[in-house]
């Protein structure tokens, strides 16, 4: 792909995200698109977004769970961006048509006091770095369509990484715990949607331990020289597989004695 087909693909998912009509896959229009083209797309859509006068405010982490990577036959995360009309807090509804195709996975978030970012960050660097833990849900939209209407194939890993990872939105607990107050891996919950539980898992899903998985996007932000900023909310990933959420879905993530977060869906 060239630079310029990074820009315009990046411009037609923006497009769909406004319009609510989502674009063919990309892969079909690129079958050469790789992981490097991907993220370009992801990149020019964050400068699109900055231009019309967002901010960041943290990031997402993805398929982080072995069950995942096999599916889609990798074996590295992906990662998104979170910007400031993202968030919802807990208890909200979201409009109707505000998303296309929503759907939410429940995870751990960590939001920073210092900045990090280093080839060499340790799993002591980020716990130092994180002012607070907190339960959370991700929102999840797809800006491309999931399968080709004509031959049925379904989008790949890097149509997934140019939608910005899938990202829409974010909600967290009131709930505020240090860092080190638990065992992340031994976190979990119960999500249910309108009172029927619909999955259940724990921390240890997310790359044995969340907070490894922030080690590993502050590893990776390093080598294109970003970092992640004080006052980030980094998502560290979800142990649970997306749950559908259709007009009229209500939201629970009961994580026990760490919290719990609510949204529903008008």
């Amino acid at each position: 792909m060239t630079p310029q087909d990074h820009v315009r693909a990046a411009a037609d998912l923006l497009q769909a995200e406004q319009s609510g009509r989502q674009i063919g896959i990309l892969t079909r229009r690129h079958p050469e698109m790789g992981m490097d083209d991907a993220y370009a797309v992801q990149k020019a859509v964050f400068e699109q977004k900055l231009a019309q006068g967002r901010k960041v405010i943290g990031w997402k982490i993805g398929l982080t769970s072995k069950a995942m990577q096999y599916a889609l036959n990798i074996d590295t995360p992906d990662s998104g961006i979170l910007f400031d009309d993202m968030v919802f807090d807990t208890g909200a509804t979201v409009p109707a048509g505000r998303f296309i195709q929503p759907r939410i996975e429940t995870e751990i978030a960590f939001v920073m006091k210092s900045a990090l970012g280093a080839e060499n960050v340790t799993r002591q660097d980020v716990l130092d770095a994180t002012g607070f833990v907190a339960p959370a849900i991700e929102i999840l939209d797809t800006r491309i369509q999931r399968a080709d209407p004509e031959n049925g194939k379904a989008r790949t890993v890097f149509d997934t990484i140019s939608d910005n990872a899938a990202n829409a939105g974010v909600v967290l607990g009131v709930e505020r715990h240090a860092p080190d107050a638990f065992d992340l891996r031994w976190v979990g919950a119960l999500t249910l949607r309108n009172g029927e539980i619909e999955e259940t898992g724990l921390g240890a899903g997310v790359l044995n331990d969340p907070v490894e998985s922030v080690v590993w996007l502050a590893r990776r932000m390093a080598q294109y020289g970003q970092a992640i900023e004080a006052g980030h909310v980094i998502l560290s990933g979800s142990f649970i597989r997306p749950v559908e959420c259709p007009s009229g879905s209500a939201i629970h993530a009961d994580f026990g004695s760490f919290g719990s977060v609510d949204i529903s869906f008008a």
